[in-house]
């Protein structure tokens, strides 16, 4: 890899490697085709990174336009529940980070209702009740895609790998940093004193 791929990454090639956000799935949707790099010999599809980095900034440019407490961020997949959590509390977002109760965007007599501004899912199809609610209300959806995600519904696309708990720490770590850069919160990467694994969830 040469110096100049290193400085136009978020980070380090090899931290999305080693984090495995590369990795997909065995099968792989039409609307994610332009976002895969190759088909391993096992199969597994793999993501571009650099495509994958390139998102991550759009999606915090995009997010951070909003107020952070009409961001709602959710994942019904376990290992995104602390990601999310982390990320939310650093910026100051909502979450609802198990259980996503229907009708918390759609019916105001509800004790959860919110009126959210944008919409960010850790998977489309684990959080589709979410999705389905957003769009009803028409808010824009950003969402962490797997090479097996259907998109059709979605506004912003980070192509990843949506099930790894290390991966789905990667990319919250990264978009939290450079969403308090965004923000003008965090004028340096070293300053941000959060690690990927104050992400990580546990086993």
């Amino acid at each position: 890899m040469t110096e100049e791929t290193k400085t136009n990454l978020l980070v380090p090639e090899d931290v999305y490697l080693t984090s495995g956000v590369h990795i997909g799935t065995q099968q792989k949707s039409a609307d994610m085709k332009q976002f895969i790099f190759k088909v391993r010999s096992d199969g597994l599809y793999v993501l571009d990174v650099k495509q994958t980095d390139s998102r991550i900034r759009a999606a915090a440019k995009f997010i951070a336009r909003f107020p952070a407490d009409r961001i709602l961020v959710v994942s019904a997949r376990q290992y995104g529940q602390k990601p999310v959590k982390v990320f939310t509390r650093t910026i100051g977002a909502m979450t609802f980070a198990s259980r996503f109760v229907p009708g918390s965007l759609t019916n105001p007599k509800l004790k959860g209702y919110f009126e959210p501004e944008v919409l960010v899912v850790t998977d489309p199809a684990a959080d589709q009740q979410a999705v389905a609610e957003a769009l009803n209300v028409g808010i824009p959806i950003v969402a962490l895609c797997d090479a097996n995600n259907e998109t059709r519904n979605v506004d912003l696309v980070i192509p990843t790998n949506n099930k790894g708990r290390r991966a789905l720490a990667c990319v919250y770590w990264l978009l939290t940093r450079e969403m308090l850069k965004e923000r003008g919160l965090l004028s340096r990467d070293e300053d941000f004193k959060l690690t990927i694994e104050d992400f990580e969830a546990s086993l």
